[in-house]
């Protein structure tokens, strides 16, 4: 579950990482209250507003402003509320603007030039381990950095069964070319980072930029925290900090009907038991000549009502030009799945595009047959050969 920045924020600073104080707010006259309140906590008199969405790129798409005058304050946030933001990871259509966070400004001068490094923890699945990336080339798109200059990117590797030794932080400090207070501020923030990382059962922290002040503070400017959805029920309290709003529609529709669902691009929409199933189905998909349009899982124990959540669903995208049903009946009876096709086609009523049913396991003849009798627009297969075979006429059909 992605969280927004300021969430991020409030939690690292649970922990004891430094972070670049804000107050977030919904109004530009919240706004100017806000940058008066930050002045008189941390004596900044430059304020930073940041858009507040889940995508970075933010300030490359006018998501982030200076402001220099509570007046600045007040015109800058009322110009990012409200707009619908468009960064490399928001797609053409970018996402609305509902909450600016009032930062103070910790970009002040001293006597050492700021500077900014790139620092994140995430699961090294090749490894089983957790990995600690850290970059001077703070700032900028990791992705960048790997493709240009990979030799700038540190890589720290914790061995799970004694977690993160201090040798291993001072380690990277060094990498980064700190020493001084600024070599043990950093320290100190990735220990902390480190302990909220995995205390948080989180999937991924991303801190860019974290910042080396003028008087050689270590702090986090920027805050991307992923939460590990499977460790929710451990932290109960951290299912407040969902945002529907940031979250595609029929994703969170599909949540609310517990179906794993995942939009694409394609024109196939799929619908299937097990991921590793769900998977195969998209590559006959392609093989068909095809698109997946759709990542949809709807469990072991598929019945008439999770089959019918998952029409509906796949139905709103309006690319889909057919659907592809692949069951596999072990926990479930194929008859049973098949009979539930039936009656959720006959409940939504009309369903213009053509439907493949792929049945194979318990009772997959007799699902067929079903299938075969309904007098519907459905279409049977018991091999996976014949389920691409249809894809691909109903595709040719389409094209007609």
């Amino acid at each position: 579950m992605n969280i927004h920045e300021y969430q991020a924020k409030d939690i690292l600073k649970g922990y004891g990482v430094r972070i670049q104080e804000g107050i977030v707010v919904d109004t530009p006259a919240q706004a100017v209250e806000a940058a008066r309140e930050l002045n008189q906590q941390t004596g900044t008199k430059w304020f930073v507003i940041k858009a507040q969405i889940h995508a970075g790129g933010r300030g490359k798409g006018g998501g982030v402003k200076l402001a220099k005058t509570y007046d600045e304050v007040k015109e800058k946030s009322k110009a990012i509320l409200g707009m619908q933001l468009i960064t490399h990871q928001t797609g053409p259509e970018g996402k609305k603007v509902n909450k600016v966070l009032i930062s103070e400004d910790v970009y002040y001068p001293g006597n050492n030039e700021p500077k900014e490094f790139y620092l994140s923890i995430l699961l090294d699945r090749g490894r089983s381990c957790n990995v600690i990336m850290a970059s001077t080339e703070g700032g900028m798109d990791i992705e960048e950095v790997a493709a240009n200059s990979p030799e700038k990117i540190i890589k720290e590797w914790i061995d799970p069964r004694v977690g993160l030794q201090s040798f291993q932080a001072r380690k990277i400090a060094f990498a980064l070319g700190l020493e001084g207070d600024a070599h043990k501020e950093m320290v100190k923030f990735i220990g902390a980072l480190y302990r909220a990382y995995v205390d948080t059962d989180s999937s991924m922290f991303e801190i860019n930029p974290v910042l080396k002040t003028s008087d050689n503070k270590i702090l986090a400017v920027d805050a991307k925290v992923n939460l590990d959805d499977n460790a929710m029920f451990r932290h109960k309290d951290f299912t407040s900090l969902r945002d529907l709003a940031e979250e595609d529609p029929l994703e969170v529709e599909a949540s609310a009907n517990d179906l794993n669902y995942v939009k694409l691009d394609g024109n196939v929409g799929c619908m299937v038991n097990g991921a590793g199933l769900a998977m195969a189905t998209m590559d006959i998909i392609k093989l068909s000549g095809g698109e997946p349009a759709n990542f949809l899982d709807v469990g072991g124990g598929a019945n008439a009502k999770t089959v019918e959540a998952g029409f509906r669903i796949i139905l709103k995208d309006p690319n889909v030009k057919a659907i592809l049903i692949n069951i596999f009946g072990g926990i479930v009876r194929c008859d049973r799945v098949a009979n539930g096709v039936v009656e959720a086609y006959k409940n939504i009523g009309e369903i213009k595009v053509p439907i493949v049913v792929r049945l194979q396991g318990t009772n997959a003849e007799e699902g067929a047959k079903i299938i075969d009798e309904s007098g519907l627009k459905v279409y049977s297969a018991v091999l996976l050969k014949d389920a691409a075979e249809r894809i691909k006429d109903v595709l040719k059909e389409q094209a007609k």
